[in-house]
């Protein structure tokens, strides 16, 4: 098999889940706020990512973080750009982890309008694929958020995020298609129902030979995915956590039939820079194991 065939296997057929390592620019402080570095810490962006590639090293080179558990890892572009144990990222991640990468390609969100924030244009995805192609990186991931059940902004939302994916799947990558529902909508349930059926009409609009990745937000009913989950074109649906706390998310993940967990905050919400190794890999061996186990969660259909 190719390296791709090899990736696409793992993904489809491997028991685990996939580990969300991708904050970037605007959530980066926030995410290393909640590991124990104040903004103090650095004086300038580059200084900024510097250490989060540590706390990122920490986290993929930790025995704890393994194939047996995690089947890929999505990373931002300047992870991509460095090295762990020497190895660029992605060739570390895959030739040495076995974990399949992917790289978030967003470039963060456009303003609210009709109850949903697009994502801003992307005029360096060509750039970023072409970094991809440079590592054994399989797929893509792109966020956008719909904040109320506004027919019209969902529509726009998948329309947006399909067409950007058509284009990714032509060079050669597995999008990730992530339309998220703000968990603290009034309107949370009524707009995973628009989600849901515009979901299916982009997916069967495809070509028969395009391949994507759907990431969703729990959602208020059990299974309500599961048509997606089926669909021919769709390889694994991926649950993002969105704010719950890794209980919460573990618990409505537990109900969401054949959809594993790609979460970033509740994977590493017990994680601080001043634990031991033997600290920081016990905490994040806990959390990888009780997502795992949610994920695995037999469902009866």
């Amino acid at each position: 098999m190719s390296p791709f065939e090899q990736q696409l296997h793992v993904i489809r057929t491997r028991p685990g889940f996939i580990a969300a390592l991708d904050q970037s620019g605007g959530s980066t402080p926030k995410a290393l706020g909640q590991y124990g570095i104040d903004e103090s810490a650095w004086s300038n962006d580059e200084e900024m990512f510097a250490i989060v590639h540590q706390m990122r090293t920490r986290i993929l080179t930790s025995d704890s973080l393994t194939k047996d558990r995690i089947i890929g890892a999505i990373l931002f572009e300047d992870t991509l750009r460095r090295q762990v144990e020497g190895r660029p990222t992605g060739d570390y991640l895959w030739n040495v982890k076995q974990i399949v990468p992917f790289l978030k390609v967003d470039e963060g969100l456009a303003e609210q309008s009709d109850g949903v924030q697009l994502m801003k244009p992307m005029p360096k995805l060509d750039a970023k694929l072409e970094l991809a192609k440079q590592q054994p990186v399989f797929g893509t991931k792109m966020r956008s958020v719909i904040h109320t059940a506004n027919e019209s902004g969902v529509d726009a939302i998948v329309e947006q995020q399909f067409e950007y994916g058509k284009k990714i799947a032509a060079a050669g990558f597995v999008p990730i298609i992530e339309p998220e529902v703000d968990i603290h909508s009034e309107e949370k349930a009524a707009a995973e129902d628009l989600l849901s059926a515009a979901l299916i009409n982009q997916l069967d609009r495809l070509d028969g030979k395009t391949l994507v990745m759907l990431k969703l937000t729990l959602p208020e009913k059990d299974n309500l995915y599961l048509n997606c989950v089926e669909h021919p074109a769709v390889v694994k649906v991926v649950a993002l956590s969105g704010g719950y706390s890794r209980e919460e998310a573990d618990k409505r993940l537990r109900k969401q039939a054949h959809v594993v967990a790609s979460f970033s905050r509740a994977l590493l919400q017990d994680l601080r820079a001043d634990q031991t190794q033997h600290e920081f890999d016990e905490a994040l061996a806990r959390a990888v194991q009780s997502i795992f186990d949610a994920s695995m969660t037999p469902h009866a259909l």
